[in-house]
């Protein structure tokens, strides 16, 4: 299905869960408060929405949280999820806490890849930035992730200025030896951490110079169509990819492909604007597959043309934790 702009959407983002593990600074605000598992969407209203979204042809799903992991029974839920007719493609973003227990069993049940967040290999900025001590857990579970075959790894690092911006050039040397990707995101301006993000915003233009200054040139890689978020590049002899996401300084919007569905049943058109359409209500009111096939054909049709940075308008509804990302 396209929307009103001509864009081919097939991508669904669908959070699993709006909690997390992690305490990380520019995700999760303060006292923030997780929703009640009853006012989620349970596994019978996400295989609803799946196999809705998948007969307007939705043939790619990621599962976000949150922190996917942490929802009761996921490996059951991704086997149903694997076997919905017209999927392609299932994959997961998560911080890789308990990978180390789970990447063999979601392998099984049909997962294909991972994205594993990790914004630095020093063990006390580690701490610093998600407020917990759990490096070594998140390494041990990139190394299981590789070894059940949830690859190519993707690993997803925020640059956060005054925090991690220096530990871009570490992350990106990981890639000589390991065949990862390796990408490396602006901050976006979500909710109460919207002040935080413009204090702590790194342009990609300065990470790519950073990495440049101290291990070479970053060669553009051949096949970047524009279909992913990442400009990809890559070291001389690496055997990985060096990723940049520019969602502030070099929007994608015009070949956005992607709608998003929250943990608590709301289908969202853009990251960054806060207009969605409520699956949930209707779900519970007993609204037929064709009812709720419609809304989600709607949402497509209404989905903006992309965000407003540049005009200084941020989503305030919902931190990145409650979005799904």
């Amino acid at each position: 299905m396209r929307d009103s702009f001509g864009r081919r959407i097939h991508y669904l983002r669908l959070s699993l869960t709006d909690a997390c593990n992690l305490r990380c600074v520019y995700c999760l605000p303060e006292g923030i408060r997780f929703r009640p598992s009853a006012e989620l969407l349970q596994d019978d209203e996400v295989l609803a929405i799946v196999r809705a979204a998948a007969s307007l042809g939705i043939d790619k799903v990621r599962l976000t949280g949150g922190e996917p992991t942490v929802r009761a029974g996921v490996v059951e839920l991704v086997r149903a999820i694997a076997a919905v007719p017209g999927l392609d493609d299932l994959s997961m973003t998560t911080n890789g806490l308990l990978l180390r227990e789970l990447a063999e069993p979601l392998a099984r049940a049909g997962l294909r890849r991972v994205n594993i967040s990790l914004d630095t290999l020093d063990r006390q900025k580690f701490f610093c930035l998600t407020r917990r001590d759990r490096f070594d857990d998140v390494w041990a579970g990139i190394e299981a992730a590789e070894a059940a075959g949830l690859g190519p790894i993707k690993i997803n690092t925020v640059v956060v200025r005054g925090h991690n911006e220096e530990d871009v050039v570490g992350l990106a040397r990981l890639t000589l030896e390991r065949g990862w990707d390796v990408r490396f995101i602006e901050l976006m301006p979500l909710g109460r951490l919207s002040e935080f993000a413009a204090d702590g915003f790194v342009p990609s233009s300065e990470t790519k110079a950073r990495i440049e200054a101290a291990l070479g040139p970053l060669l553009l890689e051949p096949g970047n169509d524009g279909q992913e978020a990442a400009c990809y590049y890559r070291l001389a002899g690496a055997r990985g990819r060096i990723g940049l996401i520019s969602s502030v300084t070099a929007p994608f919007c015009q070949r956005c492909n992607r709608l998003r569905v929250t943990a608590d049943g709301r289908l969202r058109l853009c990251l960054l604007q806060d207009a969605e359409v409520d699956l949930l209500t209707p779900l519970r009111s007993g609204c037929s597959f064709e009812e709720l096939r419609e809304l989600i054909a709607e949402g497509i049709r209404h989905k903006p043309s992309g965000h407003r940075l540049a005009e200084a308008i941020h989503p305030q509804a919902r931190a990145m934790s409650q979005v799904g990302g």
